[in-house]
């Protein structure tokens, strides 16, 4: 049995993987703002605090940890990153959140960290074509994020790393691509593209407003799989940053047409103005395939049909 503090674990994923790790039979402290917004934490401990702030990590158990996972940060869906209004509190949030934990990292000799970086780190110049969207790990430099939450992350990267070399810290780092499934937000502006369709095909029955021309690509990842590639990773000796993401890439018009067939429905769809980032991004594999031996399991559309019918069940409480 390991004993685990996860940072960030009232969001979604931090709340999943304590579970899963709960399930795996370790000892787990989670940290966060706020508990989980849907069900109970499985935590042994949970510690409410603001980790951009010293003082709450005073309030952490006295523990000899084994593994830190860092998955806080101020973050949200397009609505939230890309229109500008948020980017000074993002930077200026996460920025103190990862520096903060990885010098408690040092001083509390937490034997192996993970830091959830994002595919946003990729240049905005390499994601133009939403056909050929390139994002292989070495593609992050130059670097030229499409927002600054990218610029934060890849940052935070570089932070880590230094620490690895200059302290000895045992990191390891995943760019995450798209994560979705149950008990994620799916309404108030911070909800990831599948939560928000899903929602809109539930509750309209005439029209599905989508942002840009709907051309524009991506990649989504079922947080069952995310979790299952975050503790490959975590239990191999690769220690540079990589891909944690689906290669099965599709436009978000065909994304809505998927959700109306899961749905049964028929709407029309209108494109408007809003903010939509690159053209295109998909997550390329193969190192993750290489060097940690983990590929995602489950499909585009079983994944949305499980997010599809737990966000209904919410809809009707």
């Amino acid at each position: 049995m390991k004993k685990i503090l996860v940072f960030g674990a009232g969001g979604f994923i931090g709340h999943h993987l304590v579970t899963r790790l709960k399930n795996d039979g370790h000892w787990v402290c989670g940290v966060d703002l706020k508990y989980p917004e849907f069900s109970t934490t499985a935590a042994d401990d949970f510690v409410l605090g603001d980790l951009s702030l010293l003082e709450t990590y005073d309030k952490i158990p006295v523990v000899d940890f084994d593994e830190l996972y860092q998955l806080a940060a101020d973050m949200g869906g397009a609505e939230y990153i890309f229109t500008g209004i948020n980017d000074a509190k993002i930077m200026h949030n996460s920025s103190l959140i990862n520096l903060n934990s990885a010098k408690f990292c040092i001083s509390k000799k937490i034997k192996k960290v993970f830091f959830s970086s994002s595919a946003c780190v990729y240049p905005m110049h390499n994601q133009l074509d939403p056909c050929n969207p390139i994002c292989t790990e070495d593609s992050a430099y130059p670097a030229n994020p499409d927002s600054e939450y990218g610029w934060e992350k890849i940052f935070s990267e570089r932070m880590y790393l230094s620490y690895a070399r200059n302290y000895g810290l045992n990191v390891r780092i995943a760019r995450y691509h798209n994560i979705y499934g149950p008990e994620g937000t799916f309404q108030g502006g911070k909800e990831k593209a599948p939560a928000a369709i899903c929602r809109k095909v539930l509750t309209s029955d005439d029209v599905i407003e989508i942002f840009g021309t709907g051309n524009q690509t991506r990649s989504f990842l079922y947080i069952d799989d995310c979790i299952d590639g975050t503790l490959a990773l975590m239990n191999s000796e690769y220690n540079n940053p990589i891909n944690i993401g689906s290669d099965e890439m599709v436009s978000i018009s065909d994304l809505v047409d998927i959700v109306l067939s899961i749905g049964e429905k028929k709407c029309a769809k209108r494109y408007i103005t809003g903010p939509v980032g690159v053209m295109g991004r998909c997550s390329d594999n193969y190192l993750c395939k290489k060097e940690i031996g983990w590929s995602p399991v489950i499909s585009l559309r079983d994944g949305l049909i499980k997010t599809y019918n737990w966000i209904t069940t919410q809809l009707v409480k």
